[in-house]
Parts: C-alpha cells; sequence; structure tokens
C-alpha cells in the first residue's frame, strides 16, 4: 500500500461513527441530552479506579510539583504518601489534605466538600499554607485548646502577632496564592459529577469577600454584607467603634479587607458573624461586590 493509499485509508479510517450494540453512538452515550447531578455519596458506589481518576482532579498538581510530590503516585522522592482524601461515614463530606512532609503540622492545600440536602455539593473549607512562612498558633489558645481558627476561644497574643505580619483572622501561615487554582478544580470536578453550581459559608468577613471576587453571589447574607460596608464608611456606626481600644480596632482598619475582618473577629458588630451563604454556578461570575474598590 503506497503512503497516499495509507494516508486516505487513515482519514476513513477515523471519520466513522462507533456505534455502541445499544445502537447510540459513542458521542451520544457519552453526552446524553438529559444527565442527573452526581452526589459524593453516589460517587462511592463508583469502581475505585474511576474514584480515583475523579478525586485526583481536586488536588493542585502545580503545587504538588513544586514541593517534591509525584502527582502519579502521591509520594515524595522517599516513597511517602502526601495526599489524603478523608471522608465521613456515611461518606457525605471529603477532605482533601497535601502535605510537603510526612510530619508536617500544617498541609500545603486543603479543602473539604460535602454533599447537601439537596443534591449539590458545598465548599466546608479551603485553605493553602507556605511551609516556609513563620507560623502563628491562632488555632489553639494558651493553654493548648483547639480555638477552631477563633471561632469559639481566641489566642489574643498569637491573633496579634499575625495581623502585624499581614495574615486574616483563622489564618496560622501565609498562603500561597492559590485559591483560584483550587476553585477552577473544584469546578472541574463539579463538571465531572454533573453538577452544574456549589455553595459555601464564608467562616469570615474577607472570605466572603474573596468568595464575591472569584464569582460567588449570596443565597443569603448580601443586604448584611451591604450594611457592613455602609457602617464602616466614614460617619458609619462601625467606622465609630474603631477607637483604638483594642489592637484590632484601629480607624485605618475600616479601609481594606483584612481590617474590617480583624474588627469584626474582635466582635465590633452588634452580632456574631453568621447567616452568610453564597453560590456559584460553574463557569460563571455574577459580578456581586460589596466593598467597591476594597483593598486587601
Amino acid at each position: 500500500m503506497s503512503q497516499e493509499q495509507q494516508s486516505r485509508y487513515s482519514v476513513r479510517k477515523f471519520d466513522r461513527t462507533i456505534t455502541l450494540d445499544t445502537g447510540l453512538s459513542l458521542t451520544e452515550a457519552l453526552f446524553p441530552d438529559s444527565v442527573s447531578p452526581i452526589t459524593l455519596h453516589q460517587l462511592e458506589k463508583l469502581p475505585p479506579e474511576m474514584q480515583r481518576s475523579l478525586l485526583r482532579i481536586m488536588l493542585p498538581t502545580d503545587l504538588m510539583v513544586r514541593f517534591g510530590i509525584d502527582p502519579i503516585t502521591l509520594r515524595d522522592g522517599e516513597g511517602n504518601l502526601l495526599v489524603h482524601v478523608i471522608r465521613n461515614k456515611p461518606g457525605t463530606a471529603y477532605r482533601f489534605e497535601v502535605r510537603h512532609r510526612p510530619d508536617a503540622e500544617d498541609p500545603l492545600a486543603e479543602m473539604e466538600i460535602a454533599d447537601t440536602p439537596f443534591g449539590h455539593l458545598e465548599v466546608l473549607w479551603v485553605s493553602s499554607n507556605d511551609p516556609n512562612a513563620p507560623r502563628f498558633p491562632v488555632d489553639r489558645d494558651e493553654n493548648g485548646t483547639p480555638t477552631c481558627y477563633g471561632t469559639v476561644t481566641r489566642n489574643v497574643t498569637a491573633e496579634i502577632a499575625a495581623m502585624r505580619a499581614g495574615l486574616a483572622p483563622g489564618q496560622v501561615r501565609r498562603g500561597l496564592r492559590a485559591f483560584r487554582r483550587m476553585l477552577e478544580r473544584m469546578e472541574t470536578l463539579l463538571t465531572c459529577l454533573n453538577q452544574r453550581e456549589y455553595t459555601a459559608e464564608p467562616l469570615a468577613y474577607h472570605t466572603a469577600i474573596i468568595f464575591e471576587r472569584h464569582g460567588f453571589s449570596y443565597l443569603a447574607g448580601e443586604a448584611r454584607m451591604r450594611r457592613i460596608h455602609e457602617g464602616f464608611l466614614p460617619g458609619g456606626d462601625f467606622f465609630k467603634r474603631l477607637d483604638g481600644s483594642t489592637p484590632f480596632r484601629q480607624p485605618e482598619m475600616a479601609f481594606t479587607i483584612r481590617g474590617r475582618s480583624w474588627a469584626i473577629h474582635d466582635g465590633i458588630l452588634d452580632e456574631p458573624w453568621e447567616r452568610v451563604k453564597m453560590i456559584k454556578r460553574v463557569g460563571h461570575n455574577a459580578g456581586v461586590d460589596t466593598f467597591p474598590g476594597g483593598k486587601w
């Protein structure tokens, strides 16, 4: 067979529509008109190799390579497994943790996602930590008791040091600027699971603003966020409470995202930080901005 004949044969060969025993083309079988969302609970029913393939999507490959983790084996050069997926029972929540060493105190990156009662997915926690940055023990009080990142009890001394180092409430180390990439991976997983949207409950004011700037809108709490913004404007009631009475209540904190978040963490509002629920449609930016021009 001549080279020209081989070329024509190859074109004809790969131009054919592959038909399954059901009578459907492969394209029709892989991409039907009607698809149902797949939950994390249903994911457990898939073959293990398919579960691994799907869950691997969540892993920040560039960070793993940067810190010497093989993105295929998920191990370091000495064979230590450095990526862990932890699920609760009956499997409605998954937590992903990537560490640069087996004995590392904090993960390089972590994300926790869960099923909602309505068949959607919810982001419960997402963060990254620079292992080479100083650590501030805001996660434990002076007695060593977990603070739940300052939401139950506080280590004020550590918080002051963290704030002065440029961190936000709840941060134990400087981050790796991986938030956008982690959310992009989250959305890729969602498309694989036939999910069109996901929700999140920001644990702090600055987290809500970050979610806004990555395309989220509000299911609940937008009016409250706008009320907070008004209160921090010069002459507002929250602005007036930035009286220097604590390190977290300095007047200049009204003008930055991080400053406002520390003041709210310090209890400057009339009520606890809660009742904020956000939603993100895959591939869409809602364009919500409750702190116009706000800098970090």
